[in-house]
């Protein structure tokens, strides 16, 4: 019965409405007639306004009969008016083209630089939530290859890095699995095994038109994103034809290799405009390779601080990106459109790696002074990391990493008083990795010796190492596969609502389901040559690299290995060379299946109260529904059965947003939001690995909580007429379980009991065995402020003073963490969370005119927690980093530019140091690279 009378409350107001009528249309650029999105539409004389979509299109619901002037106000550009009619029941269409211009006091050039910064400054300006914007202009101007590096120039995120390249992105000091990437609003799904992580190094920045960087949340928003959530856009179709093709080269330092890139764009309008199309391709190729060291801190009872294990590493690598869009739309009538669009991005990931291992370490005290350690003594351990010797893997470990992600949406104009649109999508992501092989070869009882003297660098030496004396241990043999899928759909209504006669008042409500699932089926097996050739090394093909040139010191030398072409070249599977056996202690644990179902619904009510001062009040309620299975396996090796969980959950989330424009140019911003995180995939996986041999346990909790968090923030804007900005915000957020691993070294049988009912229970009375596993700590309060400024240095006199201008921004972020126990179960006090990087800052100081434009960027990021360890000495942190990067381009026509490229100019290594800055746990380097091209626009 309630049903019934909302249904007819809400029929009964809108053809109530029925006199009213529309207006709509599209804003362009009137030089090369794409659109501007973020551009301010005023009804004149009136306190109603639309702002453009990405497409640039605007609507204006419920707009009574009769004659009106509409204004443009975009920064950067000259300002328009149009007259318009309105009739009854109909949708009055008009069109702007705006053409670009620079302040009513100076004459600025409005350039490639300005451009893209006028697109991003007028979308984070006209957005009713906080973020900031990276539009393509900008991307492309900066001297980015891919999402991630672009990223890193957000006030409040940084990135973290694999093998040079940004590829997880935090923000506002919130680790990766607390933040979400969207793709036109899709969900993007990860091909990492453990977490939900989307590596934002596999997607080309020319493939993306606008990057999103939403910082707080509106309740049609997906709401698990804690720090914040990144909404990637490709291009619109243009409004006319369009060619744009990219060729370039460069040169990489650390392996005197190349790189190779060529894009394509074309896009146009058929069948009379009512069909657009953009078709987008891009391919890069880069050869180079890094220099890497990593080291093992103890301590023993005495004090006494050493090495435990340390690594020399040498990486080649290859990585193939190939990626390619479409993007469809037709236009029905002026009411109803449908859009299509579908990205396919493939990267391979080709590696070799050649490590020597010194482990086993074990002190060698004097025989007066028994707690002065005189020397060590251990093992030296050679392997080389490869593939099968075929046209894929190349004798190299190949990762074919593939994402790709197709989507439907519908754009319908049911009355002048009801809006509806609705979408549908799939996406899948996979990393494959098949026919990955190591080959081993030790020398034990090597007598070693340790020297601190450079407490950053510090050095193991041996005597009595030979390569004569390297005895064969293992040669190996794995395919790993994961995938994620997911299937997406939701709809939406919007309708005029307000409670302040004269006053804009917007309603919007929606359903949303996704449909996940996730899988692990890795396998692995091991080799024992039947005949006795190659058990030594010096029987097999040998490379060796000595430590010229090495990045971290000349005095490392990776040495000696058996070569990668020798092991692809091995016949495995030949029964007569080699007895193959299945190795499941490589696998068992880390394989499992995952599906979830999350539904959700929200009402957003958007009500302005006068000219100033207007209100976002939202409600989503989402629903998770989860089903996982993982393995119980017995000392690594044996599996006593599967495991499977199920468990449904539902939290209410409710948001308020209020803007306040003191003036045309200041805004105001105040929020409070709620977010979540959900658990890792991994961590959920209902697994219990028990390793008797090692009196260890190691178990995913298929119990744990999402995180959840309430969040306050208050930001200040003051725009400038020359396309700029300062700004300046504060912002708190209080997480309540948090996910940490635990580890307990105390762990009983009565434990267990308790942990695992159901389930044989391993360990013996009286014994006390080591446990790790994930759990919801107490909470996290994470504070911090940014500011940022940017501006186009126009007060400066003269003509090239003009040219120059600045880009600032600096984020600080604290953060206390409470409930974390130590092995031995007591808490933990001054715990930052994970993630956190205290200080960000990134500057750039630009200089343009109508032909020539150049810049010179930086990144810095100071040291921060990475991850937990069993106890303080064992914590992990990431190093600080400083980047430089440059570029600069020069347009020989209107149609033609070269450029040139720089990337990290200083040589900035990714360093972890264990416990205390000195002790260095890791520490690779990757060298500058550089990169030359040609690009065309028709």
């Amino acid at each position: 019965m309630k049903t019934k009378l909302l249904l007819l409350f809400f029929f009964t107001f809108l053809f109530s409405q029925a006199q009213k009528g529309v207006i709509s249309g599209k804003v362009v650029d009137v030089d090369d007639k794409l659109p501007l999105p973020g551009a301010l539409v005023q009804i004149v004389g009136m306190n109603k306004y639309a702002v453009t979509d990405y497409t640039g299109r605007y609507e204006f619901l419920n707009v009574s009969p009769g004659n009106y002037s509409l204004q443009i106000k975009y920064m950067g550009y000259a300002s328009a008016t149009n007259e318009v009619q309105v009739s009854e029941g109909k949708n009055a269409v008009i069109d702007f083209s705006l053409k670009a211009a620079g302040t009513e006091l100076n004459e600025v050039v409005v350039g490639d630089i300005l451009k893209g910064q006028a697109k991003a400054l007028n979308q984070q300006k006209n957005n009713k939530n906080i973020g900031n914007i990276i539009s393509s202009d900008q991307v492309g101007r900066f001297p980015d290859a891919n999402i991630g590096d672009a990223l890193k120039r957000v006030s409040g995120v940084t990135m973290q890095y694999d093998q040079g390249e940004a590829r997880n992105i935090i923000i506002r000091g919130l680790a990766p699995s607390l933040n979400s990437v969207s793709l036109n609003g899709d969900r993007i799904p990860s091909a990492e095994g453990d977490n939900r992580n989307v590596q934002m190094d596999l997607i080309p920045s020319d493939m993306i038109s606008t990057i999103e960087v939403n910082k707080t949340l509106t309740s049609d928003m997906d709401a698990d994103a804690i720090g914040g959530s990144v909404n990637l856009i490709t291009r619109a179709t243009p409004n006319k034809e369009r060619i744009s093709a990219t060729l370039a080269g460069g040169y990489l330092p650390i392996r005197e290799k190349g790189s190779y890139t060529a894009g394509l764009v074309y896009g146009n309008r058929f069948f009379d405009a009512k069909l657009g199309a953009v078709l987008s391709a891009s391919y890069n190729n880069v050869d180079y390779g890094s220099d890497n060291i990593e080291n093992e801190w103890v301590k023993d009872e005495f004090g006494n601080e050493f090495l435990q294990a340390a690594e020399i590493r040498k990486y080649d690598v290859q990585r193939i990106r190939r990626s390619s869009s479409l993007a469809l739309d037709y236009k029905f009538d002026d009411n109803n459109s449908i859009f299509a669009n579908a990205i396919y991005n493939w990267r391979d990931d080709k590696e070799n790696r050649f490590r020597t291992t010194y482990d086993d370490i074990e002190a060698v005290y004097d025989a007066v002074d028994t707690q002065k350690i005189i020397g060590y003594e251990g093992r030296v351990r050679r392997q080389t990391k490869g593939g099968v010797d075929n046209s894929r893997n190349e004798n190299r470990r190949l990762e074919d990493q593939r994402v790709q992600n197709y989507s439907l949406r519908g754009e319908h104009l049911i009355h002048s008083t009801l809006d509806l649109d609705w979408s549908a999508n799939y996406s899948k992501a996979r990393e494959y990795r098949p026919g990955e092989r190591y080959i081993e070869y030790r020398q034990k009882g090597v007598d070693m010796t340790q020297d601190f003297s450079e407490s950053k660098f510090p050095l193991l030496t041996t005597s009595g190492e030979s390569i004569a004396k390297f005895k064969f241990d293992s040669v190996t043999e794995n395919t790993d596969d994961t995938s994620e899928s997911e299937f997406g759909a939701k709809v939406n209504i919007r309708v005029p609502f307000t409670v302040v006669p004269s006053q804009k008042g917007r309603l919007r409500a929606g359903l949303r389901l996704r449909i996940k699932e996730k899988s692990r089926d890795n396998k692995f097996f091991a080799y024992e040559p039947v005949n006795s050739g190659m058990g030594l090394l010096t029987d097999v093909s040998t490379v060796t690299f000595d430590g010229k040139g090495f990045n971290p010191g000349a005095k490392y030398i990776p040495g000696t290995f058996a070569s990668a072409a020798y092991l692809g070249k091995l016949d495995l599977n030949n029964a007569s060379l080699f007895d193959k056996e299945e190795d499941p202690a490589e696998f068992l644990t880390v394989n499992y299946n995952a599906k979830e179902k999350i539904y959700a619904t929200y009402l957003r009510w958007d009500q302005d109260f006068n000219d100033k001062l207007s209100m976002v009040l939202g409600f989503r309620v989402e629903n998770t529904k989860i089903d996982y299975t993982g393995n119980r396996v017995l000392d690594e090796e044996t599996l006593e059965g599967q495991i499977n969980n199920t468990n449904s959950y539902t939290n209410l989330l409710p948001s308020l947003t209020l803007q306040y424009k003191a003036n045309k140019d200041l805004v105001i911003r105040a929020a409070a939001t709620t977010a979540l995180a959900r658990p890792d995939y991994y961590a959920l996986a209902p697994y219990v690995n028990n390793i008797a041999a090692d009196r260890e346990i190691a178990a995913g909790n298929p119990n744990l909580d999402v995180t959840f968090s309430n969040n306050y923030d208050l930001m200040v804007e003051n725009y400038f007429k020359s396309v700029g900005i300062i700004s300046g915000g504060v912002f708190y957020k209080k997480l309540d379980d948090f996910i940490y691993n635990f580890s307990d070294n105390q762990y009983t049988t009565e434990k267990f009991a308790k942990d695992f009912p159901g389930q044989a229970n391993p360990i013996p009375t009286g014994e006390n065995w080591s446990f790790i596993q994930p759990k919801n700590g107490d909470k996290v309060n994470v504070f911090g402020f940014e500011v940022a400024f940017q501006r186009q240095l126009d007060f400066l006199p003269g003509d090239f003073l003009k040219g120059f201008g600045i880009y600032l921004n600096y984020t600080y972020t604290n953060s206390e963490a409470k409930g974390i126990a130590d092995e031995d179960g007591n808490e933990r006090k001054n715990i930052s969370l994970p993630g956190t990087a205290p200080h960000m800052f990134n500057g750039s100081l630009s200089w343009e005119n109508k032909r020539f434009s150049a810049r010179i960027s930086t990144n810095f990021t100071s040291d921060y927690l990475d991850e937990l360890g069993s106890e303080a000495y064992n914590d992990s942190y990431y190093d600080k980093q400083f980047f430089l990067d440059a570029n600069a381009s020069f347009k020989i026509t209107s149609k033609l530019r070269i450029f040139a490229e720089a990337n990290n100019l200083t040589n900035q290594p990714l360093r972890y140091y264990q416990g205390v800055v000195a002790n260095t746990k890791q520490v690779e380097y990757y060298q500058a690279r550089y990169n030359f091209g040609l690009k065309l626009d028709l």
